[in-house]
């Protein structure tokens, strides 16, 4: 069975190639703070900086962040196929708290596409572990044709086997999960935000990489509330159209208190990133409306079909052509605020990508609009 949305972007755009960015924003020559920042504000674009954050929010908002520390999730393996073992790359994506873990097996030596020919029983032994240490192929995941082609499995569950815990080994000889659009490889450091406070995310919660603590400062200052959750992601390169993966989310019960207050105050919940708005919409209760403290696996999927509850603006980077993340931006923004701001980020040479440039989505809300 292929797992696919159903429903495709309206957003169209011409992919960012040579825009995106191939490094941190600090080997570029610019602080962390000093990317650029697209604010889409009812039907208008500004462009401004990420360290003028506070200047476009109002007092009583409410930003949302995401405490997940990036991982070391990727290392090198070999993958036995019959008697001849192959080399390969491997993306550890997430610890399903059962004792397996969901892996993505791609091509040596750059990870550049997918091996989607794997097959159940196959053993990965983990490069240079110094001890063994081998992930077994178990069954796909989250089932069976997860490659939304139909040609194959990307996303595979396994069991680790190992003297040594494979956390810990990937933290000895792991290194950060990258892609062939960078310039070269980057320390672990490099990808965390300053609200990581909790490992587990196997790829960058990156719309939170340009805070800095005095935009912290500026924000407060203002009267501009910040919040925490929890999502640990998956791997983030979903292929057209195929579903984001279960991920592991937490919402505690202080922060369920600020958003409901804020909202009835008449204060904007601004996410920080696709995760904290699938962290947040994951946790609204059915009847009520409210958020409630909650935590587990979820596979809410925000899109048009069912938008966001909670949520009614955003901070997020650039996403490509057809990525089930700009369904989530249309659900927040609207497919003609979105439209407007991507066309812009185009002309302007916005940066894609985890180290790239910004946007704020501040959405006219519905009563302001009916005005």
């Amino acid at each position: 069975m292929t797992t696919t949305i159903g429903i495709s972007p309206l957003v169209t755009f011409t992919p960012p190639g040579e825009r995106t960015a191939p490094s941190p924003a600090e080997f570029r020559g610019i602080a962390r703070d000093e990317v650029r920042l697209l604010v889409a504000d009812g039907d208008r674009v500004r462009h401004t900086h990420f360290r003028d954050l506070a200047d476009h929010l109002d007092p009583g908002d409410l930003i949302v962040v995401n405490t997940s520390q990036t991982v070391a999730g990727e290392t090198d393996a070999q993958l036995v196929v019959g008697e001849k073992p192959v080399d390969v790359v491997v993306h550890v994506a997430m610890d399903l708290r059962d004792g397996t873990w969901v892996v993505e097996v791609r091509t040596a030596p750059d990870a550049a596409r997918a091996v989607l020919d794997a097959a159940p029983g196959q053993v990965l032994t983990l490069t240079d572990a110094g001890g063994p240490s081998a992930l077994t192929l178990l069954d796909p995941y989250p089932r069976t044709g997860s490659s939304p082609t139909g040609d194959g499995s990307r996303l595979w569950r396994a069991e680790y086997s190992g003297d040594e815990p494979l956390r810990d080994v990937l933290g000895r000889i792991g290194r950060p999960i990258a892609y062939g659009y960078l310039d070269r490889r980057y320390d672990l450091a490099d990808y965390q935000t300053i609200f990581g406070t909790t490992p587990g995310s196997a790829e960058m919660p990156s719309a939170s990489r340009p805070f800095t603590h005095e935009v912290v400062t500026r924000l407060v200052s203002r009267g501009v509330g910040i919040a925490p959750v929890l999502l640990h992601t998956g791997v983030s390169s979903q292929e057209v159209g195929e579903v984001p993966q279960p991920e592991w989310f937490e919402v505690g019960e202080s922060t369920a208190r600020l958003v409901n207050s804020t909202r009835a105050g008449g204060g904007r919940i601004i996410a920080v990133g696709t995760t904290v708005t699938r962290a947040l919409e994951s946790a609204v209760a059915a009847g009520s409306g409210l958020l409630e403290a909650s935590s587990g696996w979820t596979e809410r999927v925000v899109t048009r079909e069912h938008p966001p509850r909670i949520v009614d603006g955003l901070i997020t980077g650039w996403h490509d052509p057809q990525a089930s993340h700009l369904l989530l931006v249309e659900s927040i923004a609207g497919p003609d605020l979105a439209q407007v701001a991507y066309d812009a980020a185009v002309d302007g040479g916005y940066r894609w990508h985890e180290f790239g440039d910004s946007a704020l989505f501040l959405p006219a809300r519905a009563e302001a609009a009916a005005a």
